[in-house]
């Protein structure tokens, strides 16, 4: 495919368009972060799409960041050259300074994806922390979103998005800081920061760097033992299994607002467009957003590449723990799903799973 280079904004359309990035997961940050954290500010938030293996980055006057999910190796970093209207598309290369955030206390010191929500500065630094070195659907709604706008019907009462801090007599006084309050927003593709788009990107880099960091520990107790797992490696690996098979299930989500969030249509629909669906018509991408994300609580991310790739010494245990959720008759531990749900789960992932153990099915 032709990428655009007539100008910044065709560009970065065309480009979302070639990584099958919908224009509709578009969220926005105003805390100075990322390598171009000299330009991101209330007055220029940075724009992110993502799609369930690439994340997008861009902020007007800047260059394009994109982050890639290899199934080796974890999230890859690459930045474009500064675009010149009306020129060659721009070179990409590699990019290692991004490990200085992206592989370190956040990530336990591998290649991951992070958030923070931060009480932020005029110029988008940080006087406040809500929240740091931990991702995933698990963080309480009031504790996100701090340095990011917010939109749609999201009905959170207390969150910390749209807003800034003025340092006063030693008191940082809030004030708001409403998309297009401060900043044109028709430099963007959207107007908008909507809540859906927020709240899978939460639990996809929960999803993501849990699976990597179980993978890198795999990998590194198999060379430590010359290929072979004793029974102290096992139990490491069950320990990741166990905590991936948790976040998997949904076990720990945050508490939705009482009256539920409503998602902007167009991204539902982007989102649903490639849902793979079970035999009676269920998938794990159905929606709920009355008392939770999703009606079926099992993640979609199962079907990305790192996973199918990830090694079979820690599918099997993650596959083993899962089942202790969805049995008919679950232990206490694990009885947080309804029993139709378990029922829905098990029919959906024999449907549409290629790699489950044959005595799942």
């Amino acid at each position: 495919m032709k990428l655009d280079t007539t100008n910044d904004k065709a560009f970065l359309t065309s480009l979302l368009e070639a990584l099958n990035i919908p224009i509709s997961s578009q969220i926005m940050v105003f805390s100075a972060s990322s390598l171009q954290s000299e330009i991101i500010n209330p007055r220029n938030p940075r724009a992110l799409y993502f799609n369930e293996d690439t994340y997008l980055g861009w902020v007007p006057g800047g260059l394009v960041e994109i982050i890639a999910a290899d199934p080796e190796m974890g999230p890859m970093f690459y930045v474009f050259d500064r675009l010149h209207p009306g020129g060659p598309v721009p070179n990409v290369t590699r990019s290692t300074k991004c490990m200085n955030c992206h592989a370190g206390n956040a990530t336990r010191r591998l290649p991951g994806l992070i958030a923070e929500s931060l009480l932020v500065s005029r110029a988008g630094s940080s006087l406040e922390t809500f929240r740091r070195d931990v991702q995933g659907h698990q963080i309480p709604l009031e504790d996100r979103f701090g340095g990011w706008h917010l939109t749609g019907q999201h009905n959170i009462a207390n969150h910390r998005a749209n807003v800034m801090g003025i340092p006063n007599n030693g008191k940082n006084e809030i004030s708001s800081v409403n998309p297009g309050q401060y900043s044109d927003l028709s430099l963007l593709l959207l107007p908008t920061s909507d809540i859906l788009p927020n709240l899978m990107n939460e639990h996809q880099m929960g999803f993501e760097n849990r699976l990597v960091y179980a993978i890198y520990t795999v990998r590194q107790l198999k060379s430590e033992g010359k290929g072979m797992l004793g029974a102290v490696a096992k139990a490491e690996i069950e320990e990741r299994a166990q905590e991936l098979a948790r976040y998997i299930t949904f076990a720990d989500e945050a508490k939705f607002p009482a009256k539920g969030i409503v998602g902007d249509p167009a991204y539902v629909q982007d989102f649903l467009r490639d849902r793979k669906v079970s035999k009676t018509g269920l998938s794990l991408k159905d929606l709920d957003l009355k008392t939770r994300m999703f009606k079926h609580r099992c993640s979609y991310m199962l079907y990305t590449d790192t996973w199918k790739h990830a090694p079979k010494e820690l599918k099997e245990r993650v596959y083993y723990h899962m089942a202790l959720y969805l049995r008919e008759a679950p232990d206490a531990q694990h009885a947080h799903l309804a029993p139709g749900e378990r029922v829905a789960i098990r029919g959906i992932l024999k449907d549409t799973m290629t790699d489950l153990p044959s005595w799942w099915r």
